[in-house]
């Protein structure tokens, strides 16, 4: 063996000393030169000035998507017999629809595709035009009412004490 195939056990390499003067170079982790290269430059981020302008009431609810499922009535057509009774349970199990996040979705018909037989559309939202022709086969269609909130106007209204 001789003198110059000796190595060394470890890989280690002593770092190189920045900021102390002299000329050795580098920025001590300041980068290179401009307005983030001096002393000071602090910036604020981004997703800060986001987070201010967002709304921080009670009750503030950012998840207002809702997963609506359509349908159209050729697919209807194919999958049900006359007189059948289509609910989102009967949907889901005969593998029209599937669940969204384990839930049933909201389920909407429209008037796509011809039909002929009647049947129940039952617990699902359907377009005018698609009522008109299941109802014109000889079907129906049960729709659950959904309550409209009014509107605040401003107006104060009368107390049970001032109808007294």
């Amino acid at each position: 063996m001789q003198l110059h195939q000796l190595k060394k056990n470890s890989t280690f390499k002593d770092g190189k000393r920045v900021g102390r003067g002299g000329k050795k170079g580098t920025y001590c982790g300041a980068g290179g030169k401009g307005q983030k290269g001096r002393a000071g430059a602090k910036f604020k981020p981004v997703v800060r000035e986001w987070l201010k302008k967002y709304p921080k009431l009670r009750g503030y609810n950012f998840n207002t998507k809702t997963e609506v499922s359509v349908l159209n009535l050729s697919d209807l057509e194919a999958a049900f017999q006359a007189k059948d009774i289509i609910t989102p349970a009967t949907l889901i199990s005969k593998r029209v629809v599937r669940r969204v996040d384990g839930k049933v979705p909201t389920i909407k018909v429209l008037a796509k595709g011809v039909i002929s037989k009647a049947f129940t559309v039952d617990g699902c939202i359907v377009s005018t035009k698609a009522k008109e022709l299941i109802e014109k086969a000889g079907g129906s269609v049960k729709i659950k009412e959904v309550k409209k909130l009014e509107k605040n106007t401003g107006k104060k209204t009368a107390s049970k004490k001032d109808k007294k």
